[in-house]
């Protein structure tokens, strides 16, 4: 087989069989086929799209080019949960704990955040003494006695993907559905979940901007999935705003918290029921999406929820005190409010925008070695759609520093005051097959 061959095969709009897909991942792992003959691939497949059976074929390919994690000793249906990124998403600090409290056994990769705000593991590294740097066994055996457990990743996952995706930033094809959907799969199946729920961001804060474009991915991703023996799902949700109310590490444990307590921000408790109740139904926990949100209600209400999350925390070394003393998490020295300048209606949040904000205070991360302040972040006191009076705070800002001058500019910058507007819909679809 010759590199050359198969790149005019796909310019030319054919497919490639699976035997050759395999042989163009396993050449370029082993860094037998050089960057610009996989270049010219990618941009093949920009244009030229691929077939399902391809999709899933790359997918495979991808996963299988590095280490897989066997998780057939944890006990139950194995679901994961993928959110294609966002600017305050709380959801996987409030899901996990949730769906674990139903007897749902979940075991949870994260990654470390380059952005807005740090990853799951670094949000919840601003709970003292918690660490998610474990061994495969303890993953495995807290996942057993505990329903829940979340490990940073390690291991040698999908370095086929780490190599394309790095190639695909450079060369315009970062764009590509046939390319984004197997990269995300591909590292979902390598973590060895049984089910995957995604959730799949559209608008201002999100990689997909327009509602089609989401759905188109989603659709992908969920083909996939299914294609491959997964069972997958997918819920397309709103971020054209920040999700919540607060932005940065310890800032959205405790809304968290709040959210398990039932006293959440709305638009992450739907959120995260719509999410859950998939994983519910994917686990056979529940004969239909409805039973599954009740029982997800209920595990709320009960209290069973807040106390799986304590559970996890004590779990994993952490102080599980910060749940009923949230004071007990990294604060702050400064709260600066940000008052509206005029009486009217707040009609945009510019989401990636005020992410940023967030970033400057340094709730995340400018580059992969930057060091995150916990403690700090924004807690917006307005969304889209609210009455707001000249004087009052759109924004409470924490920071350590009493000069945030740059940080206030790109608040007013990037929230819009007008005499009228609605709450964007959050749930904008869910996709099945």
């Amino acid at each position: 087989m010759r590199m050359v061959d198969l790149i005019e095969k796909k310019r030319d709009g054919q497919e490639l069989t699976t035997e050759e897909i395999n042989f163009i991942i396993e050449g370029y792992t082993r860094d037998e086929i050089p960057d610009y003959q996989v270049s010219a691939l990618a941009m093949a497949i920009f244009f030229k799209d691929m077939s399902e059976r391809e999709r899933a074929d790359l997918t495979m390919a991808m996963a299988h080019s590095g280490d897989t994690i066997d998780l057939s000793a944890i006990k139950g249906v194995k679901v994961d949960k993928h959110s294609t990124g966002g600017v305050g998403d709380t959801t996987t600090l409030v899901l996990a704990p949730l769906v674990a409290a139903l007897d749902i056994p979940v075991a949870k990769m994260s990654g470390r955040g380059l952005g807005h705000t740090g990853g799951t593991t670094d949000k919840l590294e601003s709970i003292p003494g918690l660490h998610v740097e474990i061994g495969r066994e303890e993953f495995v055996r807290l996942v057993n006695e505990h329903k829940i457990a979340v490990v940073g990743q390690s291991g040698n996952l999908t370095p086929a993907d780490k190599k394309l995706y790095a190639l695909r930033d450079v060369t315009a094809t970062v764009n590509s559905i046939p390319l984004i959907a197997s990269s995300i799969m591909s590292k979902k199946i390598a973590a060895g979940s049984d089910a995957i729920v995604l959730d799949v961001k559209t608008g201002a804060g999100a990689f997909m901007k327009t509602a089609e474009e989401a759905r188109e991915l989603a659709h992908a991703m969920v083909s996939i999935g299914n294609n491959v023996g997964r069972r997958t799902m997918a819920v397309i949700s709103d971020m054209s705003q920040p999700l919540g109310a607060a932005i940065g590490n310890a800032l959205e444990v405790r809304e968290a918290i709040d959210t398990l307590r039932g006293n959440g921000p709305k638009d992450l408790e739907e959120l995260c029921l719509a999410l859950g109740r998939q994983m519910v139904f994917l686990a056979g926990k529940a004969a239909s999406l409805e039973e599954a949100e009740e029982k997800l209600r209920e595990a709320i209400r009960s209290g069973k929820a807040l106390a799986k999350f304590k559970e996890f925390i004590k779990s994993q070394g952490g102080d599980a005190s910060i749940v009923d003393d949230p004071d007990k998490l990294p604060t702050a020295t400064y709260r600066i409010e940000v008052p509206a300048k005029k009486d009217g209606v707040v009609a945009s949040i510019v989401a990636d925008e005020i992410g940023t904000a967030a970033m400057l205070l340094g709730a995340g991360r400018a580059t992969k070695d930057s060091e995150i302040d916990l403690a700090v972040g924004l807690i917006l006191n307005k969304k889209i759609g609210d009455k707001v009076v000249a004087g009052e705070s759109l924004v409470t800002i924490h920071a350590n520093r009493e000069n945030v001058d740059e940080v206030i500019e790109k608040i007013y910058g990037n929230i819009m005051i007008s005499d009228q507007a609605a709450a964007p819909t959050l749930i904008h679809g869910i996709v099945t097959e």
